[in-house]
């Protein structure tokens, strides 16, 4: 079974209210979280900042991880 690399990306909710406050996933160079790879607690609050984008977050952006040199 082939070792899978941590994502270099992540997929970053912004608070419309609190700046520097939001919430970040793993995810691939598009965007794409692996629902099952993150933790249930992950999971809902991914789920949660979905469904609240343009309320409570903005559009989410996909950024390069802290760390990975990019």
């Amino acid at each position: 079974m082939p070792i899978l690399a941590a994502p270099c990306y992540q997929l970053m909710f912004r608070s419309l209210f609190n700046a520097g406050r939001g919430l970040a996933f793993p995810c691939d160079a598009r965007g794409q979280v692996d629902l099952d790879r993150l933790s249930e607690h992950s999971r809902t609050n991914y789920l949660y900042a979905r469904a609240v984008v343009g309320r409570e977050y903005a559009l989410p952006t996909v950024e390069a991880r802290a760390g990975d040199g990019a």
